[in-house]
């Protein structure tokens, strides 16, 4: 049975990686609430159905994708249920097809390994690589569902502060996509 943690509203005691110790830091300096929960290693959409059902929210889908060269990166937002498309992406983008980005370049400049990926990645993006994309219907939900950086830690947070606070303040406004 995949293991979830009962819900908590402060920072971990200790963090597994920059990138985690970076986010609750921030939210903290925000002044932007959360519940988080602990967990066993969720790498699917699927290990997130528990965690959905703990925090009552929709978890969201995050791809860090770039172009054939690897010289432009996006971090596109949706919703769980949604297929990527890579040709209506790039389409609604009016931009070259994209693809998934190697795991190594998703490490370098998001901090996060393969499954980790959160829109707080842009916290790393320190050389302003990344084009943070949403998809339209994420912004009409109450709750955002993500992972703090780490496989074993998920949190829910107001959309709207994500959205207008937290990507304010890392420097990375948004682009909104219907797909």
């Amino acid at each position: 049975m995949f293991f979830v943690s009962d819900i908590m509203v402060m920072a971990p005691d200790s963090y597994k990686s920059s990138l985690q110790e970076l986010v609750y830091e921030s939210l903290a300096k925000l002044q932007i609430s959360f519940e988080r929960v602990d967990t066993d290693e969720a790498i699917s959409m699927e290990d997130c159905i528990a965690i959905n059902k703990k925090l009552d929210m929709k978890m969201v889908k995050t791809l860090f994708l770039c172009n054939s060269k690897k010289t432009e990166f996006h971090l596109f937002v949706t919703t769980a249920d949604k297929p990527f498309k890579s040709k209506e992406f790039s389409n609604a983008l009016g931009i070259s097809r994209v693809s998934f980005a190697p795991a190594e370049l998703m490490e370098s400049i998001l901090g996060v390994k393969i499954g980790a990926a959160t829109v707080f990645g842009v916290l790393m993006d320190k050389d302003d690589l990344v084009r943070v994309v949403f998809d339209k219907d994420v912004l009409s939900e109450e709750w955002y569902g993500c992972g703090d950086g780490t496989t074993t830690g998920y949190m829910k947070v107001r959309t709207k502060q994500i959205v207008n606070d937290f990507l304010n303040y890392a420097k990375h406004i948004p682009t909104v996509i219907q797909m």
